[in-house]
């Protein structure tokens, strides 16, 4: 009996060992099946809400002062006294330097003894046309009483003698007239001699030389003892006093490019942004010269920028946001949640509320650098799939989460 039973052991043992086996087989076959069920993939998403978009254009250009001129002189003269340097605030108006033309006075007095001259002139005329009238009224009124008393009494005057009154009355006639003609010769006489002087009195008025606006002297040409010639014709060498610019308000010419030249209008508001400073400063567009360069394709388009505090300078680079486009409270949705067709369509991915995947076409509006507007497809509220959207199909089940990418693209 013990010799029969030793050899059914080991086959028991091996019989024992591949049971476990194959059951230890199945429990992975098991986990294995349950691992490789799918999971549900978490996908970006944005919450589709109403926002002010602009679409704007952002140009570089350089301050320049409103209006900028030379200050000349009117006259020749040595300066007397000049009173503006460079960096002086001056008003319309102020004397910036005084001119000394000593021939002037003379020519003052030689027109005003004209003028007096004139005048004595004219006192005569007047008493020689007392003197003529006087003499006119005695012919005159012996010339009548001889023609009364011959119509009296006729036979009794000479006719000789009534011709003779009558051409004394005629020749006293005569006198009177050219006396007439006299006095008004003095007095058109005077009336030139007046304008003399005045011509010169003015002459001597620019022996004084004024800011003709208000400004910032920015460069200085003379000083005290210098000789300036008369700036009055372009072939002269005219040295002048002073360089004066209007700073009070800057100018501002942009390029604007064909495309943008029908959005540009009088009077639109800019933002005028200075890196220099790092500040912004309102702006107008005030001006532009309606005709596109034919080199470059673009507008010349001028903003005025009010600096009442003279803190810009002219030369300083500024950046101008000029806004194309603008639509406020409108649905939009970062650009990056848009698929769009060769033919200009849109389509999203909108998160319905059983957290199942929507495709929707979206009809596109105005779009900037970050955000589409939505004109129709979507409504507020909606949540759309940012990334991820390849992997994605209609109808399948995700987990949302508004990221922080989200909220920047959204912004």
């Amino acid at each position: 009996m013990r010799k029969s039973t030793a050899p059914i052991c080991p086959l028991l043992i091996a019989a024992l060992s591949a049971f476990l086996l194959s059951s230890c087989g199945s429990n992975k076959d098991v986990q294995a099946s349950a691992s490789a069920a799918p999971e549900i993939p978490t996908v970006a998403v944005a919450k589709v809400a109403p926002a002010d978009l602009s679409r704007d254009l952002i140009l570089t250009a350089e301050f320049k002062p409103f209006q900028e001129v030379d200050v000349m002189a009117k006259v020749s003269g040595y300066v007397k006294e000049i009173r503006a340097d460079v960096g002086d605030r001056v008003k319309e108006g102020d004397l910036l330097a005084t001119l000394e033309v000593p021939e002037m006075a003379d020519d003052l007095r030689k027109s005003q003894a004209g003028v007096r001259h004139s005048e004595s002139e004219v006192a005569r005329a007047e008493d020689e046309i007392a003197r003529a009238k006087s003499a006119h009224d005695i012919a005159h009124l012996s010339y009548n009483r001889l023609l009364q008393a011959s119509q009296k009494r006729p036979g009794l005057i000479a006719q000789q003698e009534i011709d003779d009154a009558q051409s004394k009355d005629l020749v006293a006639e005569a006198q009177l007239a050219a006396a007439n003609s006299a006095l008004a010769a003095a007095r058109q006489q005077v009336d030139v001699d007046q304008s003399s002087t005045a011509r010169v009195q003015t002459m001597i008025d620019y022996e004084r030389v004024t800011a003709p606006f208000t400004g910032v002297v920015t460069k200085r040409y003379a000083d005290k003892g210098s000789m300036i010639q008369a700036g009055t014709a372009s072939q002269t060498q005219a040295m002048p006093v002073v360089r004066l610019s209007e700073n009070g308000l800057l100018r501002l010419i942009l390029p604007v490019p064909e495309s943008a030249v029908p959005t540009v209008h009088i009077g639109q508001q800019v933002e005028v942004r200075v890196p220099t400073l790092g500040r912004t400063f309102p702006g107008k567009v005030a001006r532009f010269s309606d005709k596109v360069s034919y080199q470059t394709r673009t507008m010349d388009t001028e903003v005025d920028v009010p600096n009442p505090s003279l803190v810009l300078i002219p030369g300083m680079y500024a950046e101008v946001n000029l806004t194309l486009a603008r639509r406020d409270a409108v649905i939009a949705v970062p650009v990056m949640a848009i698929d769009e067709d060769a033919a200009g369509c849109g389509s999203v991915m909108v998160i319905t509320p059983n957290n199942r995947v929507e495709v929707r076409h979206v009809a596109l509006g105005l779009e900037t650098a970050n955000r589409v507007e939505i004109r129709s497809g979507l409504n507020d509220g909606d949540m759309v799939v940012l990334t991820g959207r390849a992997s994605l199909k209609a109808g399948q089940e995700v987990r949302p989460k508004v990221t922080a990418m989200a909220a920047a693209a959204g912004s």
